[in-house]
């Protein structure tokens, strides 16, 4: 078991602080239009940090633990790049303005931080007490996979979904943006601009991929410092990885199909896991090392396979597919 005292911990939140409040500060103290260059110098910072980070892991705690932090690292990684296709559809579908879109984002990784913090909390928690909670993580991803795999050439609906229209209920809500602002002055009464609802679907968005990527971690390690820390350097890359690779998002036609064959596989994992520990020592385990590599030859095929259709096709466009169907619009047929 990993372990790691009180200090430690209060050293790795503070840097993933620290890293926090840079972002907060660029985005609300200069808000601008992130260029290439940029987005390719953040990208690798954070890169290099969280290689870094698991190099300093794998010295101090042994190869095991290292292992366990890459694979992890890179699950939540490939998973974050789906989160990419959600939030490029949630800024084309409220019109952000390019100059505030950095501070969105921000925002959103950072209301994703504190809900994965929670759900690591009780997801370590429930396992501690309740080793049949394997299985049900298990099922839980196998059912995501399944689903995410049936609507794979589909796009969420952001307008529809539920968080959204009960803002929109509650609240009163300007037509146009004002800076920066989450609320403005309209006939003399505070309401909310889209900024608002914008944050609002991010968060909603945020919480639905929680409940998808912290089972898919736990799938790899065990240890929740491992958990945290993967999750965390991920997402704190996914604002400088949206600006970088936003224009090639649509090249990647099959990454939902790869996503939906990975999170089958951590199921599996999580399944065989109970089983070995529960029902009988003869049951087999995924090792970890394995699992690193069926994760990245899924990616790595995936990806190569994404670029030769565009390439053969440039009319194929990319989907971060849906967990259940699409409602059809006013006005069209459902295929």
């Amino acid at each position: 078991m990993l372990e790691i005292d009180a200090l430690t911990w209060g050293l790795t939140i503070g840097l993933i602080v620290v890293l926090l409040a840079v972002d907060l500060v660029l985005a609300a103290v200069r808000p601008h239009r992130v260029g290439f260059g940029e987005a390719t110098a953040w990208s690798v910072f954070y890169i290099l940090v969280a290689v870094g980070f698991g190099v300093w892991l794998t010295m101090a705690h042994g190869g095991g633990f290292g292992t366990e932090y890459f694979a992890g690292y890179i699950v939540e990684k490939s998973l974050s790049v789906d989160n990419l296709f959600v939030f490029v559809i949630i800024m084309t579908t409220f019109a952000v303005p390019e100059e505030h879109q950095h501070k969105v984002l921000t925002f959103g990784i950072v209301l994703a931080l504190v809900m994965r913090a929670a759900f690591i909390a009780l997801g370590a928690t429930l396992l501690s007490l309740f080793s049949f909670m394997f299985l049900l993580f298990g099922l839980l991803l196998i059912f995501t996979a399944v689903q995410l795999f049936r609507h794979r050439n589909e796009d969420p609906d952001v307008e529809n979904n539920a968080v959204v229209r009960t803002a929109r209920r509650l609240l009163p809500l300007s037509t146009e943006y004002d800076g920066g602002r989450l609320f403005t002055r309209e006939a003399g009464k505070r309401v909310g601009t889209p900024l608002l609802i914008v944050l609002v679907a991010i968060g909603g968005i945020d919480l639905l991929f929680a409940l998808d990527s912290i089972p898919a971690v736990f799938g790899v390690t065990e240890e929740p410092y491992i958990v945290f820390v993967a999750n965390a350097f991920a997402l704190l890359g996914l604002r400088a990885l949206f600006f970088l690779v936003k224009g090639l998002l649509d090249r990647l036609v099959y990454l939902s199909t790869g996503l939906a064959l990975i999170l089958a596989f951590i199921g599996v994992k999580l399944i065989l896991h109970w089983l070995h520990v529960d029902i009988s020592p003869s049951v087999p385990e995924i090792a970890t090392p394995v699992s690193l590599g069926v994760i990245i030859g899924v990616l790595a095929i995936v990806t190569v396979a994404s670029l030769l259709k565009t390439r053969k096709d440039p009319s194929a466009k990319a989907h971060p597919g849906s967990l259940r169907a699409s409602k059809p619009r006013s006005g069209e047929q459902k295929r």
